[in-house]
């Protein structure tokens, strides 16, 4: 899995993730094994994801202290993903996106439009602000 499919799962699936119970732990005897129950299909989202609003509500639980709004290292920080040289490389890679030398603020700003936009593209509700 990509560092794009990655970010999508953590901000697209973010409420069922919080909503998913833990399931209780039941102890297995070779006389009582209960037979597993094949997982269910993914539900198909309705609507929109507002990104926007989903990030907003992550970085309030978090402290509210990052910028993701305008750095893609802070965003994947918030997402609780790898945000070094090497996973900005890939990802940048992975979106097309080759601007400046990597690393540098040029390319990371770019990165982030590139994130949003595609973001966007794939069923994110997403200002225009975040991305032109």
């Amino acid at each position: 899995m990509g560092l794009f499919s990655k970010i999508v799962d953590r901000i697209f699936h973010h409420d069922q993730a919080k909503a998913a119970p833990a399931a209780p732990a039941t102890p297995a005897t070779a006389s009582a094994v209960a037979p597993v129950a094949p997982a269910p299909a993914p539900v198909p989202t309705a609507a929109p994801v507002d990104v926007e609003a989903v990030l907003t509500s992550m970085a309030e639980i978090e402290g509210g202290g990052s910028n993701w709004r305008g750095s893609i290292v802070d965003l994947l920080k918030l997402l609780k993903l790898d945000s070094s040289l090497e996973a900005r490389k890939g990802l940048a890679d992975e979106l097309g996106v080759h601007v400046g030398d990597a690393g540098s603020a040029e390319q990371n700003i770019a990165l982030h439009k590139a994130v949003m936009k595609k973001l966007a593209e794939n069923g994110g509700q997403v200002p225009d602000s975040l991305y032109q």
